[in-house]
């Protein structure tokens, strides 16, 4: 894929050549979204080598993290089952509302994603205060609480520390019913996939990175990565 022209798809400043600009919120990190996750093959190799402990299995785990699953899921009784993810990663834009709205997205989508109804989210900050006004961050709080609020939930507390990089996401619960549950080890080969969104946001977002995203494409990769996957709850219910 080529992209020909360079554009300027922010009315926010967009480098830090001069001493009165601000930085670009892409910029305050080594990578961005699903892209800083650390590599399955890495990540298995140092799981494997923690100690399992010694607490037995609960009964009622109906979902840990031996499935590779977008959530955990723990049974309360024949009719709930509470549904817990964590999500967050660094900025894909420069725009910080957008952003906060990404990932707050990104979080919530996990619940949705087990067939699960999202009931309330803890906020997971990490900023360089001494490279991003407080401003700034409130656009991205603001961000992630709209998308919160679409989903009929608050965000009842959380953790924030001062940090190197810019980081944001969520910790989402969620309820549902455990006879909906469909496990990722329980595909079959015939089995439909359903697609919630497009796939290549990857490439937009790269591009984006690089200051070579066309403002009608920002608004595309903008559009999708803000859009809950509500339609998982309905999915979750069928045969």
């Amino acid at each position: 894929l080529v992209f020909a022209r360079v554009y300027t798809y922010n009315k926010r400043a967009t480098s830090m050549s001069g001493p009165d600009q601000a930085p670009r919120l892409s910029s305050l990190s080594h990578g961005g979204g699903c892209g800083c996750k650390i590599a399955p093959k890495v990540l298995s190799d140092i799981l494997k080598n923690v100690p399992k402990g010694s607490l037995p299995f609960p009964s009622n785990l109906l979902v840990g993290k031996e499935t590779s699953d977008d959530a955990a899921v723990y049974k309360l009784n024949d009719s709930q089952a509470v549904v817990v993810t964590t999500d967050f990663f660094m900025p894909i834009v420069d725009d910080e509302f957008d952003f906060g709205r990404i990932a707050a997205t990104n979080a919530l989508s996990d619940v949705y994603a087990m067939g699960a109804t999202p009931i309330c989210a803890l906020a997971i900050v990490c900023m360089p205060l001494a490279k991003l006004d407080q401003s700034r961050i409130c656009k991205i709080l603001e961000g992630g609480q709209s998308v919160c609020e679409e989903a009929g939930i608050h965000i009842v507390g959380g953790h924030s520390i001062d940090g190197l990089e810019c980081i944001y996401g969520l910790v989402a619960v969620g309820v549902m019913n455990p006879k909906n549950l469909k496990k990722n080890d329980a595909a079959k080969v015939g089995d439909a996939i359903v697609l919630g969104k497009p796939l290549g946001v990857g490439i937009y977002s790269a591009a984006l990175k690089k200051q070579a995203l066309s403002p009608e494409r920002y608004h595309t990769m903008t559009k999708w990565t803000t859009k809950l996957n509500t339609a998982g709850v309905t999915l979750g219910e069928t045969e």
